[in-house]
């Protein structure tokens, strides 16, 4: 059995990807209300600050800052996961025999990707991954034409210039490269 060594902060910042099981599928786009409900039933039990969102068909992309008194995320990206899932149709959910004897219903991965935020350029960074993935996966041109992501409300906040991310895949990793 894996033991996954994880980090956690009191008020800690983090960026996770989480990543449906069946990576050829859309569920997560064509279900993007059903994912907004459950993120949103999710805000209203467990408090945290998005500060990016980036959902794509088969996965997404989150940076998060918890409560000064709260360092428990895995539980608020369950919560995600089956308030998601809770909302789709029985016909999608086709769990094996082992994922019924683990309570899963076969839709998501079983673990996610989490990375602790260091420092402010470690931030951007990952802001900045968040936004630029739908365009890394050819699922846009520009990052403007993604509809699933908070660029947009940052955008709007003055925080970004509509034009961010406006750039070749190559020109944007030689632009965030250590």
């Amino acid at each position: 059995m894996s033991h996954y060594r994880r980090i956690f902060i009191k008020g800690g910042t983090y960026f996770f990807t989480a990543v449906l099981e069946n990576r050829q599928t859309d569920l997560l786009c064509r279900y993007i209300n059903e994912f907004r409900q459950a993120y949103a039933e999710t805000l209203s039990f467990y408090p945290f600050e998005t500060i990016a969102i980036c959902i794509l068909p088969d996965h997404f992309h989150w940076v998060i800052r918890l409560p000064e008194n709260e360092q428990n995320y895995s539980k608020i990206l369950y919560s995600i996961k089956f308030n998601f899932t809770k909302r789709l149709p029985e016909t999608l959910k086709n769990p094996n025999q082992s994922k019924i004897n683990k309570q899963e219903l076969g839709i998501w991965q079983r673990r996610f990707w989490e990375h602790t935020i260091r420092d402010d350029l470690d931030l951007e960074r990952h802001i900045f991954y968040t936004y630029f993935n739908p365009v890394k996966h050819g699922y846009a041109k520009r990052v403007r034409d993604w509809a699933y992501s908070s660029f947009h409300r940052d955008v709007k906040l003055g925080l970004l210039p509509i034009d961010w991310g406006d750039c070749s895949d190559n020109e944007w990793q030689d632009l965030y490269q250590d």
